[in-house]
């Protein structure tokens, strides 16, 4: 797209400006190039003053269930709202934790309270001043048992949360507070040391309590959409766009190079590849495995294998037969062939998983976590057909009756070869028949909620740079523990490494739970995550957090 700039000044004075470089900017909406221009009652001739517009084109894989912070679960929420919003804190280019629209903050001398006081010049998308008062209201509204948010759980770390979002408790019980508009007071019911980090996660931004209030359904589309972060939603056609452009209200505007970022909604992966060929897309994330391989081989330098703290696994749904039986569940764990799929078929660099915490994460010394758990999963056919013959006997089943098991994943090229493959080695190492089927992603997590499935393909990127970001998923009141896990000494090692506050007590937990969970197999780890991207040659500033999809606040086109 292209942008027209009014010079309100004489063409003398025009010509000097462009000979010189410095060209004017215009208003805030970026304008298609048959829009007319105007910002006073004069007219600037066409031939004079036309920018393009610096719009980023790439694609979101799938239609957002909610662009509102509470209610976002996935990364097809979250790359939106990383762009659109800001917490308390932020990940800078640098991948450090620094404040956002927090000035500064305060810790107290038990690691119990926070005070953390809001920069001064901080705005919402409409004009308001963003306030302690949102934040506290963004936190509780979260918390709300009647909001019904799947990441509750990320604001039970603050005294009173867990007990409200339970029904155990009250709202007035929930110790966050805001002291005045710029001050928001947080005490924790213990200490925890990623707290900081956990408030540039998504489900912690602040909302504008003025604006929710008066309209329930403000997040549902662009014209009632209200942001505070670099970028504001400027057009959600669903199922199809979604477009945001550059946030003037918000405090680092200068430093953002982009006037917006165009993304449509196809989950087609070869279909949004041809697009990024024949120059639609400027960026995209993920790419087809076949083009990864590809690209690797020929050394393209638009490939860019983004570091990732991942796992990508299947469910097993434990509240149906045969997933009940543990046996049925470690011969299918000990069947996959997982360095096959990383080598031939994903080619993107991932690691064949060894438990479920991936390799990235510090433990209580600063070094690697995964180092001292070591691998938790083997691959032994013959001692996993054994196991899995018995455990169908103990069911009452025979091989045949898995024709009627189906795996669940979301429409992907490259879910729908894994299951493949996953499908087939089952097939040759258990001689079983499994069935496949695809739907949308959000239908998929719709029904994993439901427990309307056998088994599913599932991925979760960290959260945060701690172990418990995984270690929680399968607690057993867990909004993620779609394979209905229950194990109530896997829960009490969970609820030590959340509360405890000797590292070494927690991350022992945390080590102990892992160990636990890949005894009991209701998961089946398949690799350890990178993120492959394809970015064009005259895109610069793109960054990637290990816990976030590629950051395109700094971004910047130059072609």
């Amino acid at each position: 797209m292209k942008r027209s700039f009014i010079v309100i000044m004489s063409l003398l004075l025009v010509i000097a400006l462009l000979i010189t470089g410095c060209v004017p900017k215009g208003g805030d909406e970026v304008k298609e190039p048959t829009d007319t221009p105007s910002t006073d009652s004069s007219a600037t001739p066409p031939s004079e003053s036309k920018k393009e517009a610096k719009i980023l084109r790439t694609n979101n894989g799938s239609e957002p269930g909610s662009l509102d912070p509470a209610l976002a679960q996935g990364t097809h929420e979250s790359w939106v709202l990383d762009h659109t919003f800001e917490g308390l804190m932020k990940i800078d280019p640098d991948l450090k934790v620094v404040p956002g629209m927090a000035e500064e903050y305060m810790i107290s001398d038990d690691s119990l309270t926070y005070t953390f006081t809001l920069r001064d010049d901080i705005k919402w998308s409409n004009g308001d001043s963003v306030t302690a008062h949102d934040f506290e209201f963004a936190w509780k509204r979260a918390l709300d048992p009647e909001l019904a948010s799947d990441y509750a759980h990320q604001l039970y770390y603050i005294k009173g949360g867990e007990a409200y979002n339970t029904g155990e408790g009250t709202v007035d019980d929930v110790l966050v507070k805001a002291l005045d508009d710029k001050t928001l007071e947080v005490t924790l019911e213990a200490p925890t040391a990623y707290f900081l980090e956990l408030t540039a996660f998504y489900t912690l931004y602040p909302v504008n309590k003025k604006v929710v209030e008066s309209d329930p359904d403000w997040a549902k589309n662009a014209s009632t959409h209200v942001s505070n972060g670099p970028f504001t939603l400027t057009e959600w056609e669903h199922n199809a766009t979604i477009k945001i452009r550059k946030n003037e209200n918000y405090y680092d505007s200068a430093s953002v190079k982009l006037d917006g970022v165009d993304f449509d909604i196809i989950d087609d992966e070869n279909t949004t590849w041809q697009k990024y060929e024949g120059g639609d897309y400027d960026f995209l994330t993920p790419l087809p495995q076949a083009v990864v391989a590809q690209m690797k081989d020929n050394n393209n330098p638009e490939l860019i294998i983004g570091a990732e703290v991942g796992t990508y696994y299947y469910n097993l749904n434990s509240k149906v037969k045969p997933f009940n039986n543990i046996k049925v569940r470690r011969g299918l764990s000990m069947t996959l062939d997982r360095q096959t799929i990383v080598d031939k078929i994903a080619q993107g660099g991932q690691i064949a998983a060894e438990g479920v915490v991936p390799f990235g994460l510090p433990d209580e010394n600063g070094k690697e976590y995964r180092d001292a758990v070591g691998k938790l999963v083997e691959y032994n056919v013959e001692e996993g057909k054994k196991l899995f013959l018995e455990g169908l006997a103990e069911e009452g089943m025979k091989i045949e009756d898995f024709k009627n098991i189906v795996i669940l994943y979301n429409t992907s090229e490259a879910h729908k070869k894994i299951a493949q493959a996953a499908q087939e080695m089952w097939r040759v190492n258990l001689g079983i028949e499994i069935q496949l089927e695809n739907v949308d992603f959000q239908v998929k997590l719709d029904r994993e909620k439901a427990g309307d499935y056998h088994i599913s393909r599932a991925g979760w990127i960290g959260d945060y740079m701690d172990p418990i970001t995984f270690i929680e998923l399968w607690e057993s009141n867990s909004s993620f523990n779609d394979a209905k896990y229950n194990s109530p000494e896997y829960d009490q090692l969970v609820k030590i490494a959340k509360t405890s506050p000797d590292p070494n007590e927690r991350f022992d937990a945390m080590r102990k739970a892992e160990q636990i969970v890949m005894e009991d197999m209701p998961i089946v780890p398949v690799y350890f995550y990178t993120q492959p991207y394809a970015q064009k040659s005259y895109v610069t500033g793109v960054y990637k957090p290990l816990v976030n999809y590629p950051k395109l606040t700094y971004a910047d086109i130059n072609k």
